[in-house]
């Protein structure tokens, strides 16, 4: 490994901590920034005016020595002077129609459009360019722009199909609140705006890329990623080969990020952010990752509960020996059946690559539940 990653990793995980610290109930949203950063992808934050989003973005900017931030509230009336710079006049003379992108979007490294969708066509036509090829048409020559990663924010989501493309280009979509916790809010309320703190140089950023880059995805989470995939297909949720492709650089730097060598079960949980099309998705994407990451542990615990029902059913006071003796027989065949499903989920886990945290310890109270109705 380049010896220069582990300071810069040591860096951008101190910014983390720091951003985390300054942006309350925002601690997710800066992971999945910083990652996005890495992964040079964009990154949507829908939810109502004052809860952060500008400040972030600016935050996050700020963390990076020389970057240029450009930051703008597009309208149904913004000009395109606006956003990427008035027409040269000198230019005019010359019979060429350039701009002047000095200070606009097509010179910044990163950048935040607030109500990024209620921009005109002929806006976001360009800005679509910019988002997934980094390049600007200006007058007759194609111009490449440095923009490494673009927030953008929007208090609703956008019903016209002529924004689907664009709302499509933004890997990242969190849903931002309000702070929900009567101490956190009281946290921010005593909070003093960031001062300073770590700065990554560009060299430091170019570093993180290229060392996300070769962090491994292994076979065991490509194939999670199918399985997923197919599940959420069959409920009707469909992102494109594209979003799934492109989830994976975002995976290498949050694993980056958290100092692993390998993505895992813990950076697929992110896909929550990336997966989801409409709002009314989330759930159904949060449920499907939560039963395939945690799914055995889950039926291991709900094995567990069963096998407690059963050991109270047995120890029920019964009107009869013979009553007593037949539910005991009754309980001990069904936990015979529960252990057997027990061996068969760490089998089903093992052959995946995935221990079942609980599944030693369920068996050992099972199996006492058993000694004392005289199971063997």
């Amino acid at each position: 490994m380049d010896p220069a990653v582990e300071p810069a990793r040591e860096k951008l995980r101190a910014v983390a901590a720091e951003l985390g610290q300054a942006f309350v109930e925002r601690e997710e949203v800066v992971e999945g920034a910083l990652a996005a950063l890495l992964a040079g992808q964009h990154v949507l934050l829908v939810g109502p005016p004052g809860t952060a989003k500008s400040m972030l973005a600016d935050g996050v900017c700020r963390r990076i020595e020389g970057a240029r931030y450009f930051q703008w509230l597009l309208t149904k009336f913004t000009t395109p002077e606006e956003v990427f710079g008035a027409v040269s006049l000198k230019a005019l003379e010359r019979d060429e129609y350039r701009r002047v992108t000095t200070n606009k979007l097509p010179e910044a490294h990163i950048a935040f459009l607030d109500e990024v969708f209620k921009a005109s066509s002929s806006i976001l036509n360009a800005l679509l360019t910019l988002l997934n090829e980094r390049s600007f048409d200006n007058g007759s020559e194609r111009v490449q722009t440095p923009l490494i990663t673009l927030f953008g924010a929007a208090n609703e989501l956008p019903e016209e199909d002529e924004l689907s493309a664009v709302y499509d280009r933004f890997l990242v979509r969190f849903v931002v609140d309000y702070i929900s916790e009567d101490w956190r809010f009281l946290r921010m309320l005593g909070a003093e705006a960031p001062q300073g703190g770590t700065t990554l140089l560009p060299a430091d950023l170019a570093v993180l890329a290229e060392a996300a880059a070769r962090i491994e995805v292994p076979e065991r989470v490509l194939g999670q990623i199918v399985e997923l995939r197919g599940e959420l297909r069959d409920k009707g949720v469909v992102a494109s080969d594209r979003r799934y492709r492109q989830s994976l650089g975002l995976l290498r730097g949050l694993a980056l990020l958290r100092g692993r060598e390998a993505v895992g079960d813990g950076e697929i949980l992110f896909l929550e952010h990336v997966l989801w099309t409409d709002p009314a998705e989330r759930e159904i994407v949060r449920d499907a990752l939560r039963k395939l990451v945690h799914g055995h542990d889950e039926e291991v615990q709900e094995l567990l509960f069963q096998a407690r029902e059963l050991k109270d059913y047995a120890g029920r006071g019964w009107k009869s020996m013979d009553e007593q003796t037949q539910a005991i027989v009754e309980v001990e065949t069904k936990l015979r059946r529960i252990l057997v499903r027990l061996d068969d989920l760490e089998r089903d886990a093992h052959a995946v690559g995935r221990a079942v945290s609980r599944a030693a310890e369920a068996r050992t109270e099972i199996e006492q539940i058993r000694s004392a109705l005289g199971g063997r």
